[in-house]
């Protein structure tokens, strides 16, 4: 602005410094209001926005000194006072140059936020402008940017700790409230069929993109409301706008904008780059808005909605869309858009469930559901040639979701909702049930790829059943693992007969289940008052060859003698016995790090190295280091007596001096159940780990209450197969 002059020659700095007097606010503010855009060069009318944003910044920011942030605050009071800066801005906004509509964009979202907050005002060019643009719609079609402007000015509102959002946010929404409302029926009722959308860089897309975005941070804003705006509601009641763009064949960046933003909105979490609350607590008109989603989304799915979306093909290669020549791994649908549709699908069953009173009510939609649901992820999952096909509908929920924890727990908790809500509903509908009812519930169960102790089983063997994989979701604060393992230990006591059916299912079906001497190991549990017969008549895929049989035809076991213990020798044939099981998709785990080369490897490579999920709750370092020690060191433990536990049998006439066969006789032989000891043992592994790290102080939260249900199985499992 005010550039020293050149003419006279060179003078000392102290000369200059004595004669210069600096620019005034008055100054500085006449000279922001007459910049003179059109004859500037690109690079200083950029030069220039970029100072009007930096001068709000800095008069909001609370680092900056309280003299220069008042200082800044004159500058700007005085320079809103000219009306023609706004009308500027604006008229920049529709540049044909995108990056100085851009900046004009976030320059005007500043100055209008900055005289919400310190004048309690909305400048009047700008909600002038925003009310013509969004009414002129769609005759006059250059919207984007003022949507753009609205997003912004909401977002500044969202991260500023220091004011009262709920005022400045019904101040800015309500004058534009209807014709918000209007301009969603307006622009969702297109035609997206039409070549229009096909790419998203027109300007009917880009109009559509931008709008997103702004539906997005209108949701975002209704943790500030007491009662929601009517253009904060419309999303819900109208979703089926949103469910007919996701079916349609627009760009599938378009649909996968809302896709995402759905999603958002079931988990009560949109804008969580700006926003840290929820929904939940909120007044009747969520539960209302929820419901009315819930029905619409429900509704299509049972009409082959799903059917009718085409996902795009997995994008996860580095840096590319494309494969690297060599590379034989299968591209798939889209992920990342295949568990947002399912997870707004279960969710939307969940909240359907908790709001019915009647199981007449839910049970057809939910079978129906769950139905198409299976469908869709059998069509878009694509196994690789190394993993075993899918024999059982229950296994779909941790093929879908392995690869995003925070969203497997979100699916796996509304699951587990739906089911004990389900069973409350018939159990109070019947006083008495008969066998033959509870047969077909657990059929129905299973049929439809819910049963929670399947799914639980399932995803331990995902894992390889290590407990420090379970222990790190316990300390995340990413994931709602906590609260999914509370409810399922609570429904593990009370219904642990039919945890010991399903395990003996997984025995029977994962060809597990070892023959060995009458001998009990310490796991194997009395016979259960109810067969499973109808876990092996679940609908299951034909099962594509006959399992080999993990033992000889002599039933022989090795044993072998080091430094006096008795340990079982790991042939061929009896690995998978004792080792991880290889029919995982994911395989034993293995570590990431090569921690023999690092600092830490003390702590972190004792025996097998632990492998710990990276998503944590933030600790500093010295914790961290503690709890690894901790968990690792209790983890070799285990390990290195993992294999004397599996069969702690001493045969009579067995030299246990030497290396020897023991031939077992073929009668008076039972099965050792497997998938039983695995799953209890790794929760006694979680249970001794929390115990370890609450006892130094190290677990982020009291867990007395989750240790209490962790006791508690383990105690009946105990007693229940105390021998």
């Amino acid at each position: 602005m005010h550039l020293p002059s050149t003419e006279g020659g060179i003078r000392s700095r102290q000369d200059d410094m004595s004669d210069t007097v600096g620019p005034t606010a008055d100054d500085v503010s006449h000279d922001l209001a007459n910049m003179n855009f059109s004859s500037c060069p690109r690079e200083v009318m950029l030069l220039q926005l970029t100072l009007i944003k930096m001068l709000v910044d800095k008069a909001e920011s609370q680092e900056t000194e309280f003299s220069t942030r008042q200082k800044y605050c004159e500058i700007l009071v005085l320079l809103l006072k000219e009306p023609k800066i706004s009308s500027k801005l604006i008229c920049l906004l529709s540049s044909c140059d995108q990056l100085l509509s851009h900046m004009a964009s976030k320059s005007l979202a500043s100055l209008v936020y900055f005289q919400l907050k310190e004048e309690n005002a909305l400048n009047v060019t700008w909600l002038t402008h925003s009310l013509k643009t969004l009414l002129e719609f769609p005759m006059c079609t250059q919207v984007a940017e003022c949507l753009w402007t609205l997003t912004a000015i909401i977002k500044d509102i969202l991260k500023d700790e220091t004011v009262p959002k709920a005022g400045i946010l019904k101040k800015l929404l309500s004058p534009l409230d209807d014709v918000l409302e209007g301009f969603y029926n307006s622009i969702l009722l297109h035609h997206f069929d039409s070549h229009l959308y096909t790419s998203p860089y027109s300007e009917a897309a880009n109009n559509l993109i931008s709008f997103t975005d702004l539906l997005e941070a209108l949701q975002a804003s209704r943790i500030e409301l007491e009662l929601p705006l009517k253009c904060q509601r419309v999303l819900f009641l109208k979703v089926s706008y949103v469910l007919n763009i996701i079916s349609s064949s627009a760009h599938y960046f378009i649909k996968k904008k809302f896709i995402m933003l759905l999603k958002k909105c079931v988990l009560c979490k949109p804008g969580e780059d700006t926003v840290s609350g929820s929904w939940v607590l909120q007044n009747p008109y969520f539960y209302e808005d929820m419901l009315a989603l819930s029905n619409a989304v429900l509704q299509v799915v049972n009409l082959t909605w799903l059917n009718q979306i085409p996902l795009g093909e997995k994008a996860s290669y580095f840096g590319s869309s494309e494969a690297l020549p060599g590379d034989n791994t299968q591209s798939g649908s889209d992920q990342t858009a295949l568990r947002a549709i399912s997870l707004v699908v279960l969710k939307t069953l969940e909240f359907k469930f908790q709001n019915s009173a009647t199981e007449a009510e839910i049970k057809e939609v939910f079978q129906s559901s769950m139905s198409q649901l299976l469908t869709f992820w059998r069509s878009h999952m694509k196994c690789s040639p190394q993993s075993h096909p899918v024999v059982h509908h229950c296994e779909w929920l941790s093929l879908v979701f392995i690869e995003q924890d925070d969203d497997m727990w979100e699916a796996a908790k509304a699951l587990l909702l739906s089911y004990l809500k389900f069973d409350r509903l018939r159990r109070d509908a019947a006083d008495n049930l008969s066998q033959k009812e509870e047969e077909s519930w657990n059929f129905l169960t299973h049929a439809s790829g819910y049963n929670p102790h399947c799914i639980f089983l399932f995803f331990l063997e995902k894992i390889a059943f290590d407990s420090t994989v379970l222990l790190d979701f316990l300390i995340s604060s990413e994931t709602c693992f906590l609260e999914y393992l509370v409810r399922y230990l609570k429904l593990l006591r009370e219904d642990w007969h039919q945890f010991v059916n399903v395990c003996n299912y997984f025995d029977t079906k994962h060809g597990t289940s070892q023959p060995v001497s009458s001998i009990k190991p310490p796991h194997q549990e009395k016979q259960s008052c109810m067969s499973d017969v109808n876990l092996q008549n679940a609908p299951c895929e034909p099962e594509p060859q006959t399992l080999i049989p993990l033992t000889t035809s002599h039933n022989c076991l090795v044993f072998t003698t080091e430094q006096g213990n008795n340990e079982v020798a790991e042939s061929n044939q009896s690995k998978s016995l004792l080792c991880n099981d290889s029919k995982s998709p994911l395989g034993s785990l293995q570590s990431l790090v090569n921690y023999d080369s690092s600092e830490d490897s003390e702590l972190e490579s004792v025996g097998k190295e632990c492998l710990v999920n990276t998503k944590q709750m933030p600790l500093n370092n010295e914790h961290e280091t503690m709890i690894r020690e901790t968990v690792c060191s209790y983890t070799d433990d285990k390990q290195n007596k993992l294999k004397s536990q599996v069969l702690p049998l001493k045969q009579k006439g067995c030299n246990t001096s030497s290396s020897l066969a023991c031939i077992v006789p073929s009668d008076n032989i039972v099965p050792l159940k497997i998938m039983l000891y695995k799953s209890t043992k790794c929760l006694e592994e979680l249970q001794n780990a929390i115990s370890r790290l609450q006892r130094r102080n190290l677990f982020p939260y009291n867990p007395s209450a989750l240790l209490r249900l962790l006791s508690h199985v383990e105690k009946i499992s105990k007693s229940i197969n105390a021998p």
